[in-house]
């Protein structure tokens, strides 16, 4: 029953690593170094990630700062961000690129206010499945007489517990992400 609670709590622990992840890929007007993670340029014939090719730095709130080690890669960091899905035109001066991003207007502050819910949301029917899956294995294990009526009781208050630890962890994710959009 143990291996049980340890399952359920390792799940649930990823869905929350999973979802502050993608918390933090959401851009909500302030320049974060995270929203590059997924853009990746051509360093000799290798795909690489940005960060490991250059060194990128917050220089003003809605400026991003991306200094390559090789100044040859200014050209092709500059394509690799035009060709990625973040919207933001690249400033290449010759020595670094810069990253501008635009005041939010309200109505696109309130569009990803409703996307931060969303995904905080589908995080909360995930750990709601897989306390239905631990307990159904318990409810298993019950039929199977590997475990009393009294052990089955308190096995699933235990994964009550962890639910409703994780579920209010999401709630306190969504809601500093969500101020974090309206007072930019």
């Amino acid at each position: 029953m143990e291996s049980i609670f340890l399952d359920v709590k390792n799940r649930m622990k990823k869905t929350i690593d999973v979802l502050a992840e993608e918390y933090t890929k959401i851009r909500a007007g302030r320049a974060n170094p995270s929203i590059l993670d997924k853009v990746s340029v051509d360093y000799y014939g290798a795909p690489s990630p940005i960060n490991q090719v250059a060194s990128v730095s917050v220089a003003e709130a809605r400026v991003l700062v991306i200094q390559p080690w090789d100044i040859s890669l200014l050209g092709p960091i500059e394509k690799a961000i035009q060709k990625s899905d973040i919207g933001i035109n690249p400033q290449n001066d010759g020595k670094v690129i810069r990253l501008v991003f635009p005041q939010l207007t309200e109505e696109k502050r309130e569009e990803i206010v409703k996307d931060v819910k969303k995904i905080g949301e589908n995080s909360k029917v995930a750990i709601r499945s897989i306390r239905r899956d631990a307990i159904d294995k318990l409810s298993k294990m019950k039929k199977n007489s590997e475990i009393t009526e009294d052990e089955l009781k308190s096995g699933e208050k235990n994964i009550q517990n962890f639910t409703d630890k994780f579920t209010s962890e999401i709630e306190s994710l969504c809601e500093n992400k969500v101020s974090e959009i309206r007072t930019v």
